[in-house]
């Protein structure tokens, strides 16, 4: 049962990445074309920086953290479920992280306060760690 219900935030981290890529396309391809950048001057990552303000660039950023921490996210769900290890502390471990990654992201994509976002990543990965730990010493 538990199983199951560890897959719910594992599947919440998943649509809140196709949340952030589409904001993040939505984002840069509205400023280029509200500026008529063509799409062809965008041919690199970094020329994309370049030609970007740093407000649209945060999607993008944020995109490319929901591709490190949370991996391991994955990772650790999947081993829990497939070992039949997944309990309550796990599932609320996991919810902290989802829960805390969504918040995040929301600042990271909007307001971009570093401190706001630094404490939210904190306690987001002290939820992961606390999972991956008690993970390890199940073995």
């Amino acid at each position: 049962m538990e199983e199951t219900r560890l897959l719910i935030p594992f599947f919440g981290m998943l649509a809140l990445t196709l949340l952030v890529w589409v904001f993040m396309y939505t984002r840069r391809i509205g400023f280029m074309l509200t500026n008529r950048i063509p799409a062809r001057a965008a041919y690199t990552p970094e020329k994309v920086a370049q030609l970007l303000p740093d407000d649209v660039n945060a999607s993008a950023n944020n995109l490319r953290n929901l591709f490190e921490l949370p991996v391991l996210f994955y990772a650790v769900c999947l081993y829990l479920v497939w070992a039949g290890q997944a309990d309550q502390i796990h599932v609320a471990s996991a919810w902290v992280f989802f829960v805390f990654r969504a918040v995040h992201s929301a600042v990271h994509c909007t307001i971009n306060h570093v401190m706001t976002r630094f404490i939210v990543y904190i306690v987001s990965a002290l939820a992961l760690w606390t999972m991956v730990i008690r993970a390890a010493l199940a073995l």
